[in-house]
C-alpha cells in the first residue's frame, strides 16, 4: 500500500458508509481497464461491481476521453437555465427520446441518480398539483427499496439504518411490502392485494404517484415475479396513480434492453429515472424521462426546480458517444449473454450450507447466504483474490461492465463459489 496516500485520505476524506473518525485503510485505485481495476501497489482486481454499477462500456475507454476533451475545448460548460441550452444536450435529449419506451418524449437532466429521484418526485406532485389537485401528494413507495440519500429521495428509500439520526425527513410517503419472492410466500397475490388495500384506505385521490426500482438492486439484487409489475401498473392505470421506474441502476442495456420496463412487455412508466450508465460513469450525469401525461398535466406551470449543470455539454457529449458505444458494440445483447454465463456458473453454489438463493436478471445478480448477518467479511475474503464484489446485509450482489470477458466471468464465479464453499454455517 502506498502509505503516504493511505494517511493523507485517512487524515482528510469522510467515505460514505464508513464510521467517522475510524477510517480503515483505503484500497487506493489506480487505474482500470475494461473489467480489471489496478491499485497504487500494482495488484489487479475483476470488477464485478461497476464501481456502483455504472461502468457499462468499461473504464479506461480512450474514446470517451477524447470526445471530453474535445468538447471542453468548444464549450466545456454553460447553464441550462431559463431559455439557455447547448448542442450537445439537445442532441443527447433527442437521442433518449428516440430510446425510451413509447409515449415518453421529454428529459430533465441531473447530476446524478439521487438528484433524479427529487425531480421525479417533484414533477409527480407538482402535475397534480397543476390540475388542480394540490391534496394528491402521497408517495407510495416500498421497504427494502433504495432511491438516494438526498431528503426526498430518503424518505422514499425503505431502508430503516440509512434515516437513522437525520433528524425528520419529508413527509407524505408510504411504503408497502417488496415483492422478495424467497421470503414472501405467493408474493405477487401478497403484494397487489395490499396495494389495492393502501389505495382504497388512502383514496387515489390523494396519491400522486408510487415509485420502484423494476429490480431491487441495494437489497440485494432482487428481481420480481414475472406477473408482478404488469400487475401493479393495471391497478394504478385503474386509480390514475402515476409510476416512477427507478432506473439509475437498470437503464442503458444492464437487463439487456435499453430500459428494464421492457422485459416486462413495456410497463408504461410516467416517469424513468436514469443516471449511472448514462454515462457509464465517466463524467457525473442523469437523465429524468418524462412521459407524456405528465407533460399534459404540466402544460403552462413553472418547473421552479433545477441544478447547476444540468444539461453539462460535456457529459451530454460522453453519454451520446457513451450510447453510441453500447449500440455499436451490441452490449445489450451482450449483458444478455454474460448474464447467463455468470449465472451458470453461480449456480453451482446453491448447493452449499451458506446459500440460500442465487438469481439475477441481465448482467445482475445476487446471492444471498443462509444465515442474516453481514457479507462484508465474505467481500473481503474474495477480493483479497483480486475481485470486487459488494456486500449488503447478508447478500453479494454483482454488476460487472457490459464488455466483461468470459474468461473474467469464469474466474469471478470460481471465486465466489470457492469462498462460499469455505463459509462456514453455525449449526
Amino acid at each position: 500500500m502506498n502509505e503516504r496516500l493511505a494517511r493523507l485520505d485517512r487524515a482528510h476524506i469522510v467515505h460514505p458508509h464508513q464510521v467517522v473518525g475510524r477510517p480503515p485503510p483505503p484500497l487506493v485505485i489506480e487505474s482500470g481497464k475494461g473489467a480489471v481495476i489496478t491499485d497504487v501497489d500494482g495488484n489487479e482486481y475483476i470488477d464485478g461491481t461497476c464501481g456502483l454499477w455504472q461502468c457499462l462500456v468499461g473504464h479506461g475507454r480512450e474514446e470517451l476521453a477524447d470526445v471530453a476533451a474535445d468538447q471542453m475545448r468548444t464549450l466545456e460548460f454553460y447553464a441550462s437555465f431559463w431559455d439557455y441550452s447547448n448542442r450537445p444536450a439537445i442532441e443527447l435529449a433527442e437521442r433518449l427520446a428516440g430510446i425510451s419506451p413509447p409515449g415518453i418524449g421529454h428529459v430533465f437532466f441531473t447530476n446524478g441518480g439521487s438528484e433524479g429521484t427529487e425531480t421525479a418526485i417533484k414533477l409527480a406532485r407538482l402535475a397534480w398539483s397543476s390540475a388542480g389537485q394540490p391534496d394528491r401528494n402521497l408517495i407510495l413507495s416500498r421497504k427494502m427499496a433504495y432511491h438516494g440519500v438526498g431528503y426526498g429521495s430518503l424518505s422514499a428509500t425503505g431502508i430503516p439504518p440509512l434515516k437513522e439520526g437525520f433528524g425528520p425527513l419529508a413527509e407524505g410517503f408510504v411504503h408497502l411490502t417488496a415483492p422478495y419472492p424467497l421470503r414472501l410466500p405467493d408474493c405477487t397475490e401478497t403484494c397487489i392485494a395490499e396495494l389495492e388495500e393502501t389505495i382504497e384506505r388512502l383514496g387515489a385521490g390523494r396519491i400522486a404517484a408510487m415509485i420502484g426500482e423494476p429490480v431491487l438492486g441495494v437489497a440485494g439484487m432482487i428481481p420480481p415475479p414475472d406477473d408482478y409489475w404488469p400487475r401493479v401498473a393495471e391497478v394504478l392505470g385503474r386509480h390514475g396513480i402515476l409510476l416512477i421506474f427507478d432506473e439509475i441502476v437498470t437503464a442503458y442495456g444492464r437487463t439487456g434492453s435499453w430500459f428494464a420496463a421492457e422485459r416486462w412487455g413495456g410497463i408504461p412508466a410516467d416517469l424513468i429515472v436514469t443516471a449511472k450508465g448514462l454515462t457509464s460513469g465517466y463524467v457525473p450525469m442523469g437523465a429524468v424521462l418524462i412521459g407524456d401525461r405528465v407533460m399534459e398535466l404540466l402544460d403552462g406551470t413553472r418547473f421552479s426546480h433545477g441544478f447547476t449543470y444540468n444539461g453539462h455539454p460535456t457529459g451530454a457529449a460522453v453519454a451520446l458517444r457513451n450510447l453510441e458505444i453500447i449500440e455499436r458494440e451490441g452490449l445489450r445483447e451482450r449483458a444478455v449473454e454474460m448474464g447467463d454465463r455468470l449465472m451458470a456458473a453461480l449456480r453451482e453454489a446453491e448447493g452449499l450450507p451458506a446459500v440460500a438463493e442465487v438469481r439475477g436478471v441481465g448482467l445482475m445478480a445476487g446471492v444471498e447466504l443462509e444465515e442474516p448477518g453481514d457479507g462484508a467479511e465474505l467481500a473481503a475474503r474474495i477480493r483479497a483474490r483480486g475481485a470486487i464484489v459488494r456486500a449488503t446485509g447478508q447478500k453479494l450482489v454483482l454488476s460487472p461492465p457490459l464488455v466483461i470477458e468470459p474468461a473474467q466471468i469464469d474466474r469471478l464465479a470460481e471465486i465466489i463459489v470457492s469462498e462460499l464453499a469455505a463459509t462456514t454455517v453455525p449449526a
